[in-house]
């Protein structure tokens, strides 16, 4: 890593100041370098490597159980074995090629010496070198047919475990920091999946020691017959080890390294710029007639950070093209000279033998730069497998990960009433943080509501409304205090049992990247297949007419997870014969669309989240299910107030004889119809009782409710 001159400069907004024992700072334009001084870097430390090969040897019963799993895969046993047996071919012919270069050479030998050439064996050689040729593409195109379908069924097997395993945690346990780091490990560096590298990188290793053994014994016996072998073959080595580390050297980082900018001109610049080019902004740059002073304020910004105006890796490259040239590029040039001097000695020494020193100078550098370049690779890779057989052992510890919220051993309901008719729910002294966090959501809360009342929470936003259901549902788990549904400890309960006689719609809900009878069936997947049932629930949730309006219906996405693909040349511009580019006839021949989103209101889209809120409450009483507690978290915030009252009415009635809790920051008609109100502030439920109690109570509640009142009535 090439660095700008080093600077200390005061602590400041976002500045470390790190200890230069283990850390070097280094300023690159407007861009703050830190790499880690790494004692190891400069010298050999064997008991780090012992360790290292430790870790790496703990990693091999994973890997060991990964060919196990891939053995039981269908067809992978034989593709397994073929793909090892053609790249053990494929190494062999490198060496095949040499030895029939070698016959060459002492064709070339006879042939200045006698001047008579063997035509026969000519012949032979010249078509032996034909079927290496021939036989090395051919043995890289079977080992790319092999390993395709191979590779495809691996890749597969792997992403349902990791599926599986992201599939089982729950809220606290995905958000942990450390588990996303976990996760992420899991993944392969280079996308194919931890297992592919793993498999890909075992037959390079082997392919690339066979390559250098059979290499070897050809070079060994050519080398005998040559004069000044053994002083080519060294340079060549030198040369090319040069080179390795060379282009090492610029592909990998030497260290551990973090970058950062503290320049608010280009960070704001940036900003502008994603701005500009991003179309979700588009509406309020028009409408806000923002465009020219957006330009100003980046022509402002552009000329205040100057020629520094570049993102790291820019920086890093204009700071390299400044450095000083390395000794190791001087060497690298001088050596590479010296094979030309020595054959030019020796052609002044020995003039007739200028062809076959010449042949030979030329064979000894390609053969000895092949090996050396396999020798070198080989060191590379081994270090390269070390890391990846680590991957191996997290991608199948990603399945132990264990939940934060843990399970109950009680099945869900314990008791013979049957939980549609409604069950109780108390929290006792219940207080909550959510993690990474040192405020508190909730405060010392206490309440109870008996079975089938329709409870309604009200407050300002941000008060603890919509984390009282979240703890009701388990997502998390409270920090102080219990809650009691049915008289029995929640978290003695089943998690499963728990959340099935639930049915939850969140103030944050969020559209799933399927269509919207997916989105729908989800609330309830054993109707998943049931198209009249769906549409009962659209109906039910005020999304039916919104629906039928789409041109695909059911079937419709909202936002497509697979994009359709064109040619890289833009719709509208023109091509260099001057014809504009149109994608019409092309997309109508593939029933492809122009976009692939399909744009809906808030309003609509919070009646498809209530859909499926209705999918699961109601039509689990018809599966068995029988969901006894109705969660509902601000369901009309992006309604307009008739489709609010229709959803309130609907709710109402289908309700039967559960119990139904509602969140909400607006006083209404919910409000006057709830058998109990809890009046939530600061995080601290402050009144409870019903509409009529709490207005005589001329509290917190009857204050908010008469300014709302007065809104309407004034």
């Amino acid at each position: 890593m090439y660095r700008g001159r080093r600077s200390k400069r005061p602590a400041g907004k976002g500045t470390f100041n790190p200890d230069a024992a283990t850390v070097k700072h280094s300023r690159l334009g407007i861009w703050e370098l830190y790499e880690e001084v790494n004692p190891s870097q400069t010298f050999v430390q064997v008991p780090s490597k012992f360790k290292e090969y430790r870790e790496y040897a703990e990693c091999l019963p994973y890997v060991w159980r990964m060919f196990r799993d891939i053995l039981t895969l269908q067809d992978c046993h034989m593709l397994l074995v073929l793909y090892g047996v053609v790249t053990a071919l494929a190494a062999l012919v490198p060496a095949v090629s040499l030895w029939f270069s070698a016959q060459l050479l002492t064709i070339v030998q006879v042939a200045v010496d006698t001047r008579t050439v063997d035509k026969q064996l000519l012949f032979r050689i010249a078509g032996g070198r034909i079927a290496c040729a021939l036989a090395e593409r051919v043995f890289r195109h079977l080992q790319n047919i092999v390993a395709t379908p191979l590779q495809a069924r691996v890749k597969r097997f792997y992403a349902l475990h990791i599926f599986h395993a992201l599939a089982r945690l729950d809220l606290p346990t995905y958000e942990d920091t450390s588990v996303q780091r976990q996760i992420e490990a899991s993944y392969s560096r280079s996308g194919n999946g931890p297992a592919w590298d793993v498999i890909r990188t075992s037959a390079g290793l082997a392919s690339i020691v066979m390559q250098i053994v059979s290499q070897l014994t050809v070079l060994i016996a050519v080398l005998r017959e040559q004069p000044e072998g053994a002083l080519l073959t060294t340079i060549a080595l030198v040369q090319t080890t040069f080179e390795y580390l060379s282009l090492k050297h610029m592909v990998i980082p030497p260290m551990i390294w973090a970058a950062t900018t503290q320049s608010d001109d280009y960070v704001r610049m940036e900003g502008l710029k994603r701005l500009v080019n991003n179309s979700e902004h588009r509406k309020e740059i028009v409408a806000g007639n923002l465009g020219e002073y957006l330009t100003e304020e980046y022509r402002r910004l552009s000329k205040q950070v100057g020629d520094h105006a570049m993102d790291f890796w820019e920086t890093k490259r204009y700071y390299e093209s400044r450095a000083f040239l390395k000794l190791t590029s001087l060497l690298q040039t001088i050596v590479g000279e010296v094979p030309l001097v020595a054959f030019s000695l020796r052609a002044v020494q020995y003039p007739a033998s200028i062809p076959i020193s010449l042949a030979s100078l030329n064979l000894l550098r390609q053969t000895v730069q092949g090996f050396a370049f396999s020798l070198l690779s080989l060191l590379d890779q081994s270090d390269s497998f070390g890391v990846q057989i680590a991957d191996i052992k997290k991608l199948y510890e990603i399945e132990n990960i264990a939940n934060h919220v843990a399970d109950g051993t009680e099945q869900f309901p314990v008791d013979d009433i049957a939980p549609e008719t409604g069950v109780s729910i108390e929290f006792r002294n219940v207080s909550f943080k959510y993690p990474s966090s040192e405020k508190h959501a909730l405060r010392n809360v206490s309440f109870t509501i008996r079975p089938g009342q329709l409870c309604v929470i009200v407050g300002s936003n941000g008060s603890g409304k919509s984390t009282i259901l979240k703890l009701m549902t388990r997502l998390y788990e409270p920090t102080e205090g219990s809650i009691f549904i049915n008289g029995k400890d929640i978290r003695d309960l089943q998690l499963a049992d728990l959340r099935r006689r639930i049915s939850v719609l969140f103030q944050d809900y969020t559209h799933f990247p399927l269509s919207i009878k997916d989105n729908i069936a989800l609330g309830n997947p054993e109707f998943a297949n049931d198209d009249e049932k769906i549409m009962e629930a659209a109906r039910l949730g005020g999304a039916a007419d919104i629906i039928k309006e789409l041109p695909e219906g059911l079937d419709t996405y909202l936002n497509r997870p697979v994009r359709d693909y064109y040619s890289p040349m833009p719709e509208g511009t023109k091509t260099l014969f001057g014809r504009k580019v149109d994608y019409g006839r092309v997309r109508g021949a593939g029933g492809m669309k122009a976009q692939s989103t399909t744009s809906l209101s808030g309003g609509q889209m919070q009646r498809l989240a209530v859909s499926r809120t209705f999918m699961r409450s109601i039509m689990s009483d018809e599966s068995g299910a029988g969901v006894g507690l109705l969660l509902f978290d601000e369901p009309s915030a992006s309604l307009d107030p008739a489709a609010e009252h229709d959803l309130f009415e609907r709710l109402r009635q289908l309700r039967g004889q559960k119990t139904m809790l509602f969140s909400s920051h607006r006083f209404g008609n919910l409000t006057r119809h709830a058998d109990l109100l809890l009046y939530i502030n600061n995080s601290v439920v402050e009144e409870s009782g019903t509409h009529d109690e709490l207005l005589k109570k001329d509290g917190g509640y009857a204050h908010i409710w008469k300014l709302q009142a007065q809104a309407f009535l004034s």
